[in-house]
Order: structure tokens, then C-alpha cells, then sequence
């Protein structure tokens, strides 16, 4: 289903394909030949862009999100797998992500890099060209340390300084009450989509 959302609505190009079930929302620009498959998620949040380049393959309730604060790009010849969580990062050509998979805000994917089932690409995450995150691994910083999940202390001691919160939602770690801040936040922002009109 296509959705109008904040006076965007999507563009898709004509030879590319969209299930029934799947939603398309806002300032999203699907390319020729593209696949976004059964309960597929693509949504541009206020603000937010998402382009999605010729030949990609989204599959089954695969999620791809953008905000205002950091667009998404999927360059041609991808494969996003099912249930794979894709949200503000930029991805180069002939890129693998596998099912449940996880890329997060301010990523970047370098062309022909492959992040296997239910691995991490943390947010300002930069992978070179050609990597590989295997199984279950979480890749983080810049350039990526790539690391596998039960080695949490080395990988939060990359991430900490990353700051999620402040990077994401604009409020520091440390800031009192901070799930009341980053979910009133979100609440508000998210109520554009009451506003939302079904183009198809």
C-alpha cells in the first residue's frame, strides 16, 4: 500500500514491483526492476528520504526507515532479507544484507559488503568495500571493528562514545528522565503520520 506522508508521496518506477501488503510511505523513490515483497516495510518519516536503487530486492517484512536526521540509500543490485531492520544508513551497490540483520543510523555499507543472519552494523559504523560481518557479529566505529557478540565489553567500549541517544534522538546519555524525553519526542514526531492519505 502507498501512503502520501508529510506532502510526499512515493515515486516508483514502473517496471518495479510492490506486494499488496507491503507499505511504501512517503518520500521514498524505488528504482526500475526493484522488489519490495510480502509485509515489507519502506518509510520516510517527516523530513526523511529513502532511495532505493535498480534491481533491489526487499524482502519479505524487511523494515527500512529515515528521518529527518539521517536519510537512507540503497545503491542498485541489493538484497535487504526477510525480517532484516535497515534505518538511516547508506549502502553502496551489490550489497548482502541477510534475514534479521540489523543497519543502523549513519552506517555505511561499502559496494559488495555482506552482513550474514541476524548480524549488527551499529550506528557511524563505516565498512570498507568488500567486508564481511559473519553470523551473529556486530561491526562498529569507524573505520569498523568487526566482533563477535559475546565480546560485549570491547564492543561497548566503541560504541559508548558513539552516543545512541544523543545521535539519534538529540539527548545525551546521561539525560534525566531520558525514555520520558526520547518517547514524547518520537510521539510527537510520529503524529505526522496521523495526517497520512492512501495513494494505492
Amino acid at each position: 500500500m502507498l501512503f502520501t506522508h508529510d506532502n510526499k508521496s512515493p515515486k516508483i518506477d514502473p517496471t518495479a514491483w510492490i506486494a499488496s501488503d507491503a507499505t511504501v510511505c512517503g518520500d521514498v523513490t524505488i528504482g526500475p526492476g526493484a522488489r519490495i515483497l510480502h509485509g515489507a516495510r519502506v518509510i520516510g518519516e517527516a523530513g526523511g528520504s529513502i532511495q532505493i536503487g535498480r534491481d533491489c530486492i526487499v524482502m519479505e517484512n524487511a523494515v527500512i526507515r529515515a528521518n529527518p536526521r539521517h536519510g537512507c540509500t540503497i545503491g542498485n543490485h541489493c538484497l535487504i532479507g526477510p525480517n532484516a531492520h535497515v534505518i538511516g544508513a547508506t549502502i553502496e551497490d551489490e550489497v548482502f544484507i541477510a534475514t534479521a540483520a540489523a543497519i543502523f543510523h549513519g552506517a555505511h555499507l561499502g559496494r559488495g559488503t555482506e552482513v550474514r543472519v541476524h548480524a549488527t552494523v551499529h550506528l557511524r559504523t563505516r565498512l570498507a568495500p568488500g567486508s564481511m560481518v559473519p553470523i551473529g557479529w556486530v561491526a562498529v566505529g569507524d573505520p569498523a571493528r568487526i566482533l563477535p557478540a559475546d565480546q560485549h565489553d570491547a564492543i561497548w567500549a566503541v560504541q559508548e562514545p558513539l552516543n545512541f541517544p544523543e545521535w539519534v534522538y538529540g539527548y545525551d546519555r546521561d539525560a534525566p528522565d531520558l525514555m520520558r524525553k526520547v518517547t514524547r519526542r518520537l510521539s510527537e514526531s510520529l503524529g505526522s503520520h496521523l495526517g497520512d492519505t492512501v495513494i494505492g
